[in-house]
């Protein structure tokens, strides 16, 4: 089976050096951009911890980091256009 992505959704994606084959499956494209998500915010959590990043500044860095990973939040549907 093959997918076609919508464009803005490619290049959110390539933003994060992420670039879906046409038969890569959403749901795996979705989980892996979730996982380096993840990832980033136990490393902010870390420098909080570490006191990089005082109490007061941690939320913004946090919805910073949101909208960088924008993507985790839009539905799979809305990845992919329709057959036609």
């Amino acid at each position: 089976m093959t997918f076609r992505y919508r464009p803005q959704i490619l290049d959110e994606l390539a933003t994060h050096g992420v670039r879906p084959a046409p038969h890569s499956r959403p749901e795996l494209v979705h989980e892996y951009v979730s996982d380096l998500y993840r990832y980033e915010l136990r490393r902010l959590r870390a420098r909080h911890v570490r006191g990089e990043i005082p109490k007061p500044a941690y939320s913004a860095h946090v919805v910073a980091l949101r909208k960088k990973y924008i993507l985790v939040s839009v539905p799979l549907r809305l990845w992919t256009m329709p057959d036609k």
